[in-house]
């Protein structure tokens, strides 16, 4: 399955400069998913990270795999649309190389356990063959009007 930025837009509410997913290789409801992002000199976080040596900040890189994990949820379970995907914990996080303008990440996540209100995800970032980030990460499934109410 393949999607490109304007069909992730119908699945994240994300937009720029926060869309961190520029296009989806594979999927398999339920299981993983496989999507890139393209890293350009152009990222409006290098003008400060850091202004002499531009690095993407982890914690942009954590947020990419978790929004490649929100694309799988939304295929993954019934009424993806009265829905709302939060980040809720991270676990065994780690960094393993610098990620600079010029790098494509591919971004893999695979579900290991999904409940109603709950999913279980570990997740990859790769540049190349190498692992620039990896972890795992609990996303909570809101109601979209319960979402709202808590606000």
């Amino acid at each position: 399955m393949l999607f490109k930025v304007e069909d992730i837009q119908r699945f994240l509410p994300h937009r720029y400069p926060f869309l961190l997913v520029d296009r989806v290789l594979e999927m398999e409801a339920g299981r993983r998913i496989v999507g890139l992002k393209n890293v350009t000199v152009n990222e409006a976080f290098f003008q400060g990270h850091f202004p002499q040596i531009k690095i993407m900040p982890g914690v942009l890189i954590v947020e990419a795999i978790a929004q490649a994990g929100g694309i799988l949820l939304y295929h993954s379970i019934d009424n993806p649309q009265t829905k709302i995907v939060l980040l809720s914990k991270l676990d065994n996080v780690k960094f393993r190389r610098p990620v600079v303008p010029g790098d494509q990440l591919t971004l893999k996540a695979e579900i290991l356990k999904l409940k109603t209100r709950i999913c279980h995800l570990s997740g990859q970032a790769l540049v190349g063959d190498d692992v620039a980030v990896e972890g795992e990460m609990m996303a909570s499934l809101l109601d979209i009007q319960e979402a709202y109410a808590r606000s």
